[in-house]
């Protein structure tokens, strides 16, 4: 069994009737329904979330984890986050 990776795709932004066709780069998007945001930083800040939330709004990705490797244990550097009626 094998699993659909992807870390980057390119975009169409639209804002005020000008439309963009940008590159995203995220870390890992699993099968289209999870992102992963790898970091190793002190700690886990608001515009960390903001980033993964964007992405996955973007993306419309259900389900985002920020995984931040500078934690002593890793489960304490996971941070879960679930977009409602993104498509799943």
């Amino acid at each position: 069994m094998s699993l659909l990776l992807t870390n980057g795709w390119l975009v169409r932004i639209e804002y005020k009737g000008l439309v963009f066709d940008e590159p995203l780069r995220f870390d890992v998007l699993i099968e289209d329904c999870l992102l992963l945001e790898l970091k190793c930083v002190q700690e886990i800040l608001p515009v960390h979330k903001a980033q993964l939330l964007s992405y996955m709004r973007l993306l419309d990705i259900p389900l985002g984890l920020i995984i931040n490797f500078h934690e002593m244990k890793l489960v304490d550097g996971v941070v879960r986050m679930i977009l409602p009626g993104a498509n799943a």
